[in-house]
């Protein structure tokens, strides 16, 4: 039996959005087995005081050094899930973003490390490769279906 934990903090993240052509730029999760599970746009945590568009562009300046701007947005998304047994709760602000001129222009993967010291890679992938059998996730749950319906 799971026992599922509650957690009582609410997490508060921006995403930014990142395409090439219809490929989207995703960091992959992987399961306890080493297996492709998943991808997420990346950004993260929005630090008290921080608007979310500050965020996700000093994420992305954290995470792989290039420099973003907000093309659009955010999209807002509300995102209850259960992670290692335990219970979150995250409100998502989600932005379109664009590189500066020639960043990672011929590169398919990136490499990079969390604060952590967590070694993280992040691909584009096409949505239609995404939330179907066989393929990986895309997370947060729901994202796929905003995207094809805007």
């Amino acid at each position: 039996m799971i026992v599922v934990q509650k957690s009582s903090v609410i997490r508060i993240k921006a995403l930014g959005l990142h395409w090439r052509g219809p490929r989207l730029l995703a960091f992959e999760v992987y399961d306890n087995e080493g297996r492709l599970k998943g991808v997420r746009p990346l950004g993260g945590s929005v630090e008290f005081g921080e608007s979310a568009k500050d965020a996700v562009i000093r994420e992305f300046k954290e995470e792989i050094n290039v420099e973003a701007s907000i093309l659009a947005g955010p999209m807002v998304l509300e995102n209850v899930f259960v992670h290692e047994g335990q219970r979150r709760h995250e409100i998502l602000f989600i932005f379109d973003v664009a590189f500066s001129l020639g960043a990672f222009e011929a590169a398919e993967r990136i490499q990079f490390q969390e604060d952590d010291g967590t070694s993280m890679v992040a691909a584009w992938y096409d949505l239609r490769q995404l939330d179907v059998d066989g393929g990986p996730e895309l997370y947060p749950k729901g994202l796929k279906t905003r995207l094809l319906g805007r």
